[in-house]
């Protein structure tokens, strides 16, 4: 029998959302059509600070931000790493994250990892979210009048 990774339950989620200011985004694209892009930007709008993380675009500037190449190059806390890259790199970038101080591992709508998962829960961090957009959930909560 496989442990199948089960989010924590919608207050705990928004309660993690609700304790945050920074967002780390691996893989955010500069084209505006991407979902990257779009959930960024929305984030940005509603008052958090967007970090962008793509090595290809290193050193460029994304949604007015300075792109890094690695979450470990960041010289501030993140408190939600939201990924967006292939469901197959979320252990590697599960390994970045567990080289900084980050608060919650949060990996974009379509993506799950159990190698992920174990990594994460092994180094005794938790706080981790798999298949969720965050800006849907972040709607979500203000609906419920957050």
């Amino acid at each position: 029998m496989t442990d199948q990774f089960i989010n924590a339950p919608h207050d705990v989620i928004f309660d993690m959302i609700r304790e945050s200011r920074t967002i780390a985004v691996v893989g955010l694209s500069d084209r505006e059509e991407t979902a990257s892009y779009r959930v960024a930007k929305f984030m940005q709008d509603q008052g958090f600070t967007i970090i962008p993380v793509n090595p290809r675009k290193a050193g460029q500037t994304i949604l007015g931000q300075k792109v890094y190449a690695r979450l470990q190059d960041i010289p501030v806390h993140i408190n939600i790493v939201d990924v967006f890259r292939k469901s197959e790199a979320l252990p590697e970038v599960a390994r970045d994250f567990l080289e900084t101080d980050a608060d919650v591992f949060w990996a974009q709508l379509g993506l799950q990892s159990q190698e992920a998962n174990q990594l994460l829960r092994k180094a005794n961090r938790h706080r981790i979210v798999m298949n969720k957009c965050l800006k849907i959930v972040y709607q979500e909560m203000l609906d419920q009048g957050d």
